[in-house]
């Protein structure tokens, strides 16, 4: 029987995807694995035998990512469970700050006491009117699975796309139109583009990607979206380019001191994967990742370990080696189950960065004796009996 503890609520259709074998604790101390949608656990004593965290949905500045990878923890993300609800909030941001939208409804708002407001509102709609997206330029930043979905969906507007990704993915390349013109450099997007939307994820080298010099080379009353992570953007040089009139308007999807009132700014309170079905996507995606790893060792879609897959074990027994990547971890283990006559039916190691992966099945089971000895190799962080 495997334990779960939720950390946040997950939506009930996930949780229904749990087999038999899984019980939900109240008691985070037994569990094998969390659930989490934003908590933050950065904070948090890890429990000794917490062996997986699965997010539901796709940002993980919530986790310690290291801290988990040092003891084992493998941590999950749900890539392109929420894509669709993003893709149609990046879709209704491009229309709220083509054709002033929300200033529009704010005047009918303070004239509801009007009785003639009919007639006052055919004198005053000029003073909202906006353009169209048609025939525009859009640029898309990052061609994932949110990134492919919004410029497919631009195409399909009659919009001209542009993207940029110097990692796409060949699935991703697969899923493209092939309207969209693939640019090998930003700065081309940035020249050509009236409509510019960023989908990469928060690292050292995005944040504030979208800064001064990026910005300098944008189109004069450029339109600038943000669905991903507001640090990706200079809010601050943002909010300069809005007043200059560089910049037309700024969609953010993420509150905070610096946009939120800011004329110019169109801020959304976060609503990007808010949808019933993102959540439902997400929950069962990361229930199913979970249970594949609690009962196999089988890893899809970690941020911190390797991607590994053995299928279901046949052999008498399977092992999972957490350790660092460095030379001869192989020989040092196949040493210790060689002086043990247990014999090696299969192996694959993976490696991620300065982590590594080793799952092995083996022609008998390996007794607490032996996991021991593996325990002690320098450069393991965890061993695992699966089977």
């Amino acid at each position: 029987m495997y334990q779960y503890y939720c950390l946040n609520p997950i939506s009930k259709v996930g949780m229904d995807k749990f087999s038999d074998n899984y019980k939900q604790t109240e008691n985070i101390e037994e569990a094998e694995g969390i659930l989490v949608r934003s908590a933050s656990m950065h904070e948090m004593e890890l429990p000794g035998k917490l062996l997986a965290v699965a997010r539901a949905g796709a940002g993980v500045n919530n986790i310690p990512l290291d801290k988990c990878a040092e003891k084992g923890i493998v941590v999950f993300n749900t890539p392109g469970a929420n894509a669709n609800g993003v893709k149609e909030l990046v879709i209704a941001g491009m229309l709220l700050a083509s054709r002033d939208i929300v200033d529009g409804i704010e005047w009918v708002k303070e004239n509801s006491e009007n009785p003639d407001i009919a007639k006052a509102a055919e004198k005053e709609k000029k003073k909202f009117a906006g353009t169209e997206i048609a025939g525009k330029k859009l640029g898309v930043i990052g061609l994932g699975a949110i990134g492919v979905l919004v410029a497919n969906a631009a195409v399909h507007l009659g919009m001209e796309v542009y993207g940029y990704d110097p990692f796409v993915s060949v699935q991703a390349a697969w899923n493209l139109s092939r309207s969209v013109k693939h640019v090998t450099k930003a700065e081309e997007l940035y020249r050509e583009c009236d409509f510019i939307t960023i989908h990469v994820p928060l690292t050292d080298d995005t944040r504030g990607m979208l800064g001064a010099e990026a910005i300098s080379q944008m189109k004069d009353g450029v339109v600038i979206l943000n669905f991903a992570r507001d640090p990706l953007a200079d809010e601050n040089v943002v909010l300069e380019g809005l007043k200059s009139g560089k910049i037309r308007r700024y969609v953010s999807d993420f509150p905070n001191p610096v946009t939120v009132g800011q004329p110019g700014c169109i801020v959304i309170p976060h609503l990007g994967a808010s949808t019933e079905e993102s959540e439902e996507n997400c929950a069962v995606m990361a229930v199913q990742e979970m249970m594949e790893y609690l009962e196999n060792g089988n890893i899809l879609n970690s941020v911190n370990y390797p991607n590994c897959d053995m299928g279901i074990c046949r052999s008498e027994g399977r092992i999972a080696i957490y350790h660092k990547n460095i030379a001869n971890m192989i020989a040092k283990f196949s040493s210790v189950l060689g002086w043990n006559s247990i014999n090696i039916e299969n192996l694959v190691n993976k490696s991620r960065g300065e982590v590594a992966y080793t799952m092995i099945d083996l022609g008998s089971r390996a007794n607490e004796s032996i996991l021991n000895q593996l325990r002690t190799i320098d450069g393991v962080f965890r061993v695992r009996e699966i089977k």
